[in-house]
């Protein structure tokens, strides 16, 4: 099998860090570009909680996420993801598991690597793994939670 991308979506949770290692060693092993992907859930898409969000506040709170989310990537990259010959990352907004896989596609990348569940997880797949692991067009590498 040969592996020219790797896709490594995160949510930037314990959990979700528990794949870095197989990221890492894969990357290594397969000298290919390592793609990290963070997505921002759209918070518009969801019913108002405590009266209507103006769209500037949703916006403000997009921002904040994704510039947080960048200083993160960055970190992971420079910490952990030295021995690959390319990463990029990339932030976009909406539904994770959509989004996941509509990345996958467009870059045409040989296998998805991911933890079994996120920051909100702690019984077995989560729900984004596994509209994931049932729609991708590709192999997807699960690793448990906590290992």
């Amino acid at each position: 099998m040969e592996v020219k991308k790797i896709l490594w979506p995160t949510d930037l949770s314990p959990n979700a860090q528990a794949a870095l290692p197989c990221v890492q060693s894969l990357g290594e092993k397969y000298k290919t570009e390592v793609h990290l992907l963070y997505v921002i859930e759209d918070l518009g898409g969801h019913a108002p909680w405590y009266g209507e969000f103006d769209k500037s506040h949703i916006n403000e709170i997009h921002d904040w996420e994704k510039k947080k989310a960048a200083e993160r990537l960055d970190e992971i990259c420079s910490k952990y993801l030295e021995g690959c010959p390319l990463f990029v990352k990339h932030t976009t907004t909406g539904d994770p598991a959509e989004e996941i896989l509509k990345l996958a596609e467009d870059l045409h990348v040989g296998m998805i690597v991911m933890a079994a569940s996120g920051r909100r997880g702690r019984f077995g797949f989560g729900s984004v793994t596994d509209k994931v692991v049932k729609n991708s067009p590709v192999p997807v590498v699960v690793i448990p939670a906590g290992r």
